[in-house]
């Protein structure tokens, strides 16, 4: 059972109003109610409010000196697959449970909103669908996967446009057919004793890691590949004829990298920036009375 948040068990007190409850009764976000009630759970947990604090400037700190060590290491040193190990050993042990169902998320949706993207485009693109059932599958190199196949699908789907001289333009007909719940349960995320870490403080404190045991190439492209927030964003709001949609995909310009030293807090505005637009997408599909495949 997924137990009820604070602010919802609550209720409301004009004298003493809960900000998570406007924000979860708010519905300029477009966000599915069982993925808000997480998210502001996570967002409003005492580990967020008392732990991230110290943990952030720590992190920050670890991911400059590890750069100055890494100047002395062999440019292709590598550990990644004992990094997922140890990140998928973390996630279950000490991650919360909203935490871990919305990092299992956001690899489904991001995979759908690029298939979307793909099926849709006047040259359609193949993509790599990344659909981890659990924890254990993210040591399967997941996160490398996941910011190896952005990266490429954008490089094929232009590469694609140009050979054939087209951009990309509204469609004539949208498919919606991959977009769909990826049927992760809440429930179902580890429940022990010591998880109770949010997910900005465990992204947080897991990115000095992931730079640590990854190439400068892998660690910088992850970086960066928060900056095709907006590119990707832009897509979709092309293939909708709906530029609307792109208010609240905003994690900077994808021309101007950014350092690496706030790659934390801008990875979970991606996860937040991929949840709402996936949820624009099954609102319009909704609208459609499209049915998504199996």
């Amino acid at each position: 059972m997924s137990r009820t948040p604070d602010f919802l068990a609550q209720g409301h007190d004009e004298r003493d109003p809960s900000p998570w409850l406007a924000l979860y009764l708010d519905q300029s976000t477009p966000l599915p109610d069982e993925v808000k009630a997480a998210w502001l759970a996570d967002s409003s947990s005492g580990s967020r409010q008392y732990l991230l604090p110290f943990l952030r400037p720590v992190a920050r700190l670890t991911i400059i000196l590890i750069q100055v060590v890494k100047v002395f290491v062999p440019r292709n040193w590598s550990h990644s697959k004992l990094l997922h190990r140890l990140l998928a050993w973390g996630l279950k042990r000490f991650v919360s449970p909203e935490a871990n169902w919305l990092i299992l998320r956001h690899f489904h949706l991001g995979s759908q909103v690029l298939g979307f993207i793909g099926r849709n485009s006047p040259v359609p693109v193949g993509t790599s669908p990344l659909e981890p059932a659990d924890i254990d599958a993210l040591k399967d190199e997941t996160f490398l996967k996941h910011d190896l196949n952005l990266f490429n699908f954008v490089i094929r789907l232009n590469q694609a446009l140009r050979d054939k001289g087209l951009v990309l333009a509204k469609a004539p007909e949208v498919d919606f057919s991959m977009i769909r719940d990826p049927g992760l349960r809440l429930s179902d995320m580890p429940r022990g004793r010591l998880n109770f870490l949010d997910l900005q403080s465990a992204i947080e404190l897991f990115t000095p890691l992931y730079q640590l045991m990854l190439t400068d190439n892998d660690f910088w492209r992850a970086a960066n590949s928060l900056q095709l927030d907006e590119t990707i964003g832009i897509y979709a709001a092309t293939l909708l004829g709906a530029p609307e949609h792109l208010i609240l995909v905003n994690n900077k310009h994808p021309l101007v990298p950014l350092s690496t030293l706030r790659a934390g807090h801008r990875l979970v505005i991606h996860g937040l920036s991929t949840e709402m637009l996936h949820s624009l997408l099954r609102r319009m599909q909704a609208a459609q009375g499209a049915t998504p495949t199996p």
